[in-house]
């Protein structure tokens, strides 16, 4: 029993096929706080080349409220709506472009590459049921989630608030200065606000970054037996494993047993083929007791071979496709051929002993048992063939 819990825990890291699979149902690392900050901190770096592109941005802003008299005539009253159209979709592009770029950029930096999951897009029942709504806004997750806000809230807010306060004598008296020296205040202020809170996003991005990950890999670790089951999948089963590694030696023993036999093939009383495709060697002394022998046999290649050194030696080559395939699928090299195939190999040694004496004969019709009819993949046959 606890041995079935044991290998229940989800203690084993997360194999790479349930990493995939996580990906696939949209379930993969990321991390908004490092969005917010890479965002925020290109957008103010736009924002300042922006400006630097363009100084004399106030007196372009002007522009928009100072119409000229061909833009007040009647027939031309869409030139000054044009012309702020035009500026806003360049600043657009200006600021949305490499905002689109930060954002892929730091998924790759952050999930390894950029998903899209058609599993995600797909609707869920679940999702607008209410009790799971319910459990959802009062889940742990939910929990951690407004802890994390309220304490990112309260460290910028924080941290804006002292250097506020240090400054706060100075902010009380920017009414009492030039709008100038004003400006020049603010200058100084603003710049050092902005990067106190970006240092303080950048700790809060890494630090989510950092837990996020924690949980991504908590949530895709398996149990023992998970990995069992999943290698049983990939894999197979021992089982199977074990059927076809035994099915593998058996088909490569046979084939080197086919190959050492090439040899015997010269002692061969006939060769029975189909025409090319099976091979078998059959040796039969007359006089002696027994069944005849297969010394050789094989298939494709092998078979090939086969006839090739009956040819050489003069053996005699008899074709019957149903008899080749019913002595290689039944009989195994130095053994007698089944007894069920005794009448239809004695009526081709006849023939083949009656042609060696010099007598004229037809090639006999074999009749092969019905159930020894195979096809060329050792399948038993549904019809009768020659």
């Amino acid at each position: 029993m606890a041995e079935e819990q044991d290998s229940q825990e989800k203690t084993e890291e997360p194999t790479q096929r349930k990493i995939d699979k996580s990906i696939e149902d949209g379930q993969f690392l990321t991390s908004k706080e490092m969005f917010v900050f890479t965002s925020i901190f290109i957008g103010l770096f736009t924002l300042v080349f922006i400006s630097s592109l363009f100084p004399n941005f106030m007196s372009a802003w002007k522009s928009f409220f100072i119409f000229s008299s061909e833009e007040l005539d009647y027939q031309k009253p869409y030139l000054g709506i044009l012309k702020f159209i035009r500026i806003i979709v360049i600043l657009t592009l200006l600021i949305g472009f490499p905002l689109l770029i930060t954002s892929i950029i730091t998924q790759f930096c952050v999930g390894g590459g950029i998903y899209f999951s058609p599993k995600a897009l797909h609707f869920k029942g679940n999702k607008i049921n209410p009790l799971t709504g319910l459990k959802r806004m009062f889940s742990m997750q939910s929990l951690i989630e407004l802890t994390k806000s309220i304490l990112k809230v309260s460290l910028l807010g924080g941290i804006a608030g002292i250097i506020i306060y240090f400054d706060l004598m100075n902010i009380i008296n920017l009414s009492d200065r030039s709008l100038s020296q004003a400006l020049k205040g603010y200058v100084i202020l603003f710049p050092k606000l902005t990067i106190y809170l970006l240092i303080a996003l950048a700790v809060i991005a890494i630090i989510d970054f950092i837990w996020q990950k924690h949980s991504h890999n908590e949530k895709l670790k398996m149990s023992i037996k998970e990995i069992k089951d999943e290698m049983k999948e990939t894999d197979g089963s021992p089982e199977v494993k074990q059927k076809i590694r035994k099915l593998q030696n058996e088909i490569s023993q046979r084939a080197s047993e086919q190959s050492s036999a090439l040899g015997d093939v010269k002692d061969a009383s006939v060769i029975i083929t189909n025409p090319t495709h099976f091979a078998v060697a059959l040796k039969y002394e007359v006089g002696e007791e027994g069944a005849p022998v297969i010394l050789a046999m094989g298939r494709g290649l092998m078979a090939e071979k086969i006839i090739n050194l009956a040819k050489e030696k003069n053996i005699n080559i008899f074709g019957s496709p149903l008899l080749a395939r019913a002595l290689y699928f039944t009989g195994k090299i130095g053994k007698e051929i089944s007894e069920d195939l005794y009448a239809s190999v004695a009526t081709i040694l006849a023939y083949i002993f009656k042609i060696e004496k010099g007598e004229i004969l037809e090639k006999p019709q074999i009749e092969i048992p019905y159930d020894l009819q195979f096809d060329e993949y050792g399948n038993k046959k549904t019809g009768g063939e020659s």
